[in-house]
């Protein structure tokens, strides 16, 4: 029996490969900054795209981009703050989210470009 975070890691390994498919560069993956964390961080004509990656076995209930919910796009946008600072990183910045269904049938990927946007408080 497969683990969460094996589970997670196979679609974090489809996300990548799906980025690498269409022209991105992977520049990190599960980038930590205290307790926060990036799935991946990919750069594409001069973007640098912060991508969580959600994955179920059933969209049955919901979509797995769902689960973004507000408090878990603060630990995202929190964490890409300290890399961007830290990589001394320059790109225009988007937020994505990789939404996989994976189940008997096959993989269901989806790329939600600009699927939040930081907000000031």
């Amino acid at each position: 029996m497969m683990t969460s975070r094996e589970k997670g890691n196979g679609a974090e390994d489809l996300a990548a490969n799906f980025l690498e498919q269409n022209g991105y560069e992977i520049l990190d993956r599960n980038w930590y900054s205290q307790h926060y964390e990036i799935d991946i961080i990919a750069r594409k004509n001069g973007v640098v795209a912060i991508v969580e990656v959600k994955s179920l076995a059933s969209n049955y209930f919901r979509e797995p981009y769902e689960s973004v919910n507000r408090n878990k796009q603060r630990m995202i946008i929190s964490a890409a703050n300290a890399y961007i600072r830290r990589q001394n990183i320059n790109d225009d910045i988007r937020f994505d989210i990789i939404s996989i269904v994976i189940n008997k049938n096959g993989e269901k990927i989806e790329h939600i470009e600009n699927a939040f946007y930081p907000t000031v408080r």
